[in-house]
């Protein structure tokens, strides 16, 4: 009995050991994974990423089902809306994504300063330079087809895009307009209504465009008419609810005239904005176009589009959290807190590592499948297999770069930040693509590689940016008064 009575005990003396080690080793895991990583600031940073990401990829799907519609009217509609659409980003939606960036800085840092009614002005003021800049663009799309012939298009192909690019006009001014808004919002957080008005205008786009191509004269115009209508329904559901809801009473009061006197201080970084974006955008494009130079273009020009595609549907997945870089930067150095602004982008660049090794993984397993909804060739197929390690190494480096470049427009560095990608891109990675190429006859590949020097360029150099430059230093703009206060 007695050694039985000591069998339970000692039982329980190892039970409890063993339950004491556990709770121990879970304390000391939690401890060094906190230390790897501040697990709160973690956790809010991919709430706020997730809605930013159905938001840009909802607005990027619209213009794409458009293409889709007029492609499965016939080649000629398909090749002439894809390059429609290739000229609609560079030349305008691009552009207007890069204008609405230097919200983010002035309404960013507005709000962590709690100078609330300054927000309102400042979209306003935005809202003006897009609405400007969308006069000029539309002037440009008026004549596609000429600048198209020049660059060497195909006459008719061009003449169908011009056609096409016509009835995007409207869409171009709503785009901007929207873009201005999801700032506004995303700035202060407020991060459901950016779910809600566009996904809800992706879905009304699903009907809109399938009845204006199929069961209307319009035809193959009745698509890019349609991308414009789902984007102004988009505008006017941001409108009105700006204009109602409560949410908004201390940052929302009204049209002002002080708009205008901010216009000025909204273009010295808005302008810089855009050319970060642009920049961007522009060195992938010329990728597409050294492709059609080689000897094998057909190949080359395939391998190259599907990688830059695949790209950008990455960066739109990692955009989610360089916006979340942007906003926690802003509203921190807006509240005086340049600690926490800097700590903000440390989790956010660890995050965007995680984040780009799952896409890296899930690409590295599934080239094979994607190539195949991409081309039913076997030789493409394996080409681009052969294009992938690159192609997961651009990966992983651009969502790093992604988050710096938001850092860059939270804290008011865009100037700074294009002279950097003009750079890093035009006088080290396009150079360097070029030359393997052409001169090496690495090709596509070649090509890829000069634009992992660029990025990695890019990366470094925002980064010793980030690490080296002051982030306290206030300026109080000339044109407001002391309200309209920036860090930078």
């Amino acid at each position: 009995m007695s050694s039985e009575k000591s069998y339970l005990e000692s039982t329980e003396a190892l039970l409890t050991d063993v339950g004491h080690r556990r709770r121990d080793d879970g304390e000391r895991w939690w401890w060094w994974w906190k230390r790897v990583l501040d697990v709160e600031e973690a956790r809010r940073q991919v709430l706020f990423s997730l809605p930013m990401i159905v938001s840009n990829v909802s607005f990027l799907s619209i213009t794409l089902v458009s293409v889709m519609f007029a492609g499965h009217l016939g080649e000629l509609q398909l090749a002439g809306a894809t390059l429609a659409n290739s000229w609609a980003t560079v030349t305008g939606f691009a552009f207007m994504t890069g204008l609405s960036g230097g919200l983010e800085t002035l309404c960013g840092q507005g709000f962590g300063a709690k100078l609330y009614r300054m927000l309102g002005i400042y979209l306003q003021s935005s809202c003006i330079i897009s609405c400007f800049f969308s006069i000029i663009i539309s002037i440009l799309w008026f004549y596609t087809e000429p600048i198209l012939v020049l660059l060497q298009q195909d006459a008719q192909i061009s003449k169908t895009a011009a056609l096409y690019i016509k009835y995007l006009i409207p869409g171009l001014f709503a785009y901007g307009f929207v873009q201005n808004i999801l700032r506004f919002l995303q700035t202060q957080s407020i991060l459901v209504p950016l779910v809600w008005f566009s996904v809800i205008p992706m879905s009304i786009h699903l009907g809109v465009a399938y009845a204006l191509v199929n069961w209307t004269d319009l035809g193959f115009t009745g698509a890019p008419l349609a991308a414009s209508i789902s984007l102004w329904i988009s505008f006017l559901s941001f409108s009105v609810y700006v204009f109602f809801a409560k949410e908004f009473e201390k940052t929302w009061e009204g049209f002002s005239l002080d708009s205008f006197r901010c216009v000025l201080t909204n273009l010295k970084l808005s302008l810089p904005s855009a050319a970060m974006v642009c920049l961007e955008y522009w060195a992938f494009e010329l990728l597409v176009l050294f492709a059609g130079l080689m000897p094998n273009s057909e190949l080359n020009t395939s391998l190259i589009a599907m990688c830059v595609n695949t790209e950008a549907i990455a960066y739109m997945i990692t955009y989610g959290l360089s916006t979340t870089a942007s906003t926690r930067v802003s509203n921190e150095l807006g509240a005086g807190h340049p600690t926490r602004a800097k700590n903000a982008m440390a989790v956010t660049l660890k995050l965007s590592i995680l984040l780009a090794l799952a896409i890296v993984l899930v690409l590295a397993f599934g080239h094979n499948i994607w190539a195949a909804s991409f081309s039913s060739s076997s030789l493409i197929i394996n080409q681009f297999a052969s294009m992938t390690p690159f192609l997961l190494i651009s990966i992983t480096i651009d969502s790093f770069q992604g988050v710096l470049s938001g850092v860059a427009r939270g804290s008011g560095w865009q100037l700074l930040a294009a002279w950097v990608n003009m750079g890093t891109f035009y006088f080290i990675g396009m150079p360097i693509a070029v030359l393997l190429a052409f001169k090496f006859k690495l090709y596509a590949k070649g090509l890829w590689i000069g634009l992992i020097c660029g990025l990695s360029s890019q990366a470094g150099v925002l980064l010793l940016i980030s690490l080296c430059r002051k982030w306290s230093k206030i300026e109080f703009s000339e044109e407001v008064d002391r309200e309209t206060r920036i860090f930078v």
